[in-house]
């Protein structure tokens, strides 16, 4: 059974930088699919950036020069490097999973994954 738990949220001012994680269990990550998603208030969910099971990384457009996604394959651990925060970036960040074999691991699908965590806010101040 997958479980992911997200932690590390809070909260930051607009230019400043935030690391969250997502501490993974039942999740090989050589077959899983795995990523993040946010909401904000009132808006759609929006994926952010995923890692597949081969290593290759795919961001969504807003992330691309401002989020890095390393691993800790010993700790079980997914990390997600954010930096030049800013307030519209305000929201929940969910870790979410999926094996690699049912899904093409992209962004803009990773807020579909059904194997997903509690979610950690950010908030961003101007």
């Amino acid at each position: 059974q997958v479980q992911l738990v997200e932690s590390g949220g809070g909260s930051v001012q607009a230019g400043g930088s935030l690391t969250l994680s997502c501490a993974a269990s039942g999740v090989t990550y050589s077959s899983y699919c795995m990523g993040w998603f946010r909401q904000a208030p009132g808006k759609k969910r929006e994926g952010v950036v995923t890692v597949d099971s081969d290593g290759r990384t795919r961001f969504g457009d807003f992330a691309k020069d401002r989020v890095t996604i390393p691993k800790d394959n010993a700790k079980d651990t997914l990390y997600l490097e954010m930096n030049s925060l800013k307030p519209e970036d305000t929201a929940m960040f969910y870790c979410a999973a999926r094996q690699a074999e049912s899904v093409i691991c992209l962004p803009r699908l990773v807020t579909e994954f059904a194997s997903r965590g509690q979610g950690t806010q950010v908030t961003v101040s101007s």
